[in-house]
């Protein structure tokens, strides 16, 4: 047998000894309290109470709260969504006639402006002529019919009148822009208000085009970048 103290080797058998008449009373190991259920603290008493309190390194660190990454996340999203509503104003305001007024007010604070709807594919010239003017020898009127095909006003477009020879060959053009083509007492007016939904703007332009003998033209419509 080896000796649970020093460790050493000896015969068990020839240190048997008889028992006495008192028996041998041993003191319990202090780790076998823990197993000993009369040891347990009582029921119903409140945890914690008796108990001594945790190592530093056993406690528990508190959670902080993501306070500040939810007001940066929120603070974010408000930007971007800004940023969309600013480029998109104008989309917005066509699809949702209710949201041009509550847009122009914040353009009013912003210093920004609420423009008309730019769709060249819902635009068309339904007629258009280039003859010599009666009264004048040299000029020529052209007479156009803008139609707006949208279901929402759209802004005046600007127009590339081109002159032509009979090999198709360009001769002469010249851009027009709305204040151009518009009646001058009334330019202001209209351009604020756009060609309205589903309806058609006329108009008469002089040209002076002496200096060519053309035997085409050509109109196409276009929005300027």
């Amino acid at each position: 047998m080896r000796c649970g103290k020093c460790g050493e080797v000896f015969d068990g058998i020839a240190s048997l000894t008889e028992q006495g008449p008192e028996p041998l009373l041993l003191e319990p190991s202090p780790q076998l309290g823990l197993f000993d259920p009369s040891r347990r603290p009582a029921q119903g008493s409140a945890p914690g109470d008796d108990d001594e309190p945790l190592p530093a390194f056993m406690a528990e660190a508190p959670r902080r709260r993501p306070a500040l990454w939810g007001i940066l996340a929120f603070l974010a999203a408000t930007a971007l969504l800004a940023q969309t509503v600013y480029h998109l104003r104008s989309e917005i305001a066509a699809a949702v006639p209710a949201a041009r007024e509550p847009l122009e007010a914040a353009c009013r604070v912003l210093d920004c402006v609420v423009p008309l709807p730019r769709w060249p594919q819902l635009l068309g010239i339904d007629s258009y002529e280039v003859r010599a003017d009666p009264r004048r020898q040299g000029f020529i009127v052209l007479h156009a019919v803008i139609r707006n095909r949208a279901r929402f006003p759209q802004e005046y477009p600007a127009l590339h009148l081109a002159l032509t020879d009979e090999s198709n060959r360009q001769l002469a053009s010249r851009i027009l822009l709305p204040p151009d083509y518009l009646d001058p007492k009334q330019a202001a007016r209209l351009i604020g208000q756009g060609i309205e939904a589903g309806g058609e703007a006329s108009l008469t332009v002089h040209f002076d085009a002496s200096r060519v003998r053309a035997s085409g033209y050509e109109l196409v419509l276009f929005y300027p970048s």
